[in-house]
């Protein structure tokens, strides 16, 4: 079994933890990992830098789309990133994220 994290984007520490417990709450992660970044892009004609938290949230492959739906429902961005790894570790922490996802 693998597993997946999705790693989000967002533009402070309160949305972060809304959506991060938001989803341990309907136990669509088995956790996750923040911590803050900078990123520069391009948006509405500007160049800009913004300070950002990134998320590592890690759960089954199969709750792909469920998680997806509910980060886009509460996230404040137009746009949000919103990417898909595909992981492996040991069977331990596999199995645990399992337990811990429906």
């Amino acid at each position: 079994m693998s597993f997946i994290i999705i790693q989000v984007t967002y533009p402070n520490l309160k949305e972060t933890k809304k959506a991060i417990f938001h989803l341990l709450q309907k136990n669509l992660i088995s956790s996750a990992n923040y911590f803050p970044i900078k990123s520069a892009s391009r948006w509405t004609g500007k160049i800009k830098e913004v300070g950002q938290i990134t998320t590592f949230l890690k759960t089954r492959k199969e709750n792909w789309e469920k998680v997806k739906s509910e980060i886009q429902k509460i996230h404040p961005y137009k746009i949000p990133y919103i990417a898909k790894f595909n992981v492996e570790a040991s069977k331990e922490y596999e199995n645990w994220i399992r337990k811990q996802t429906k």
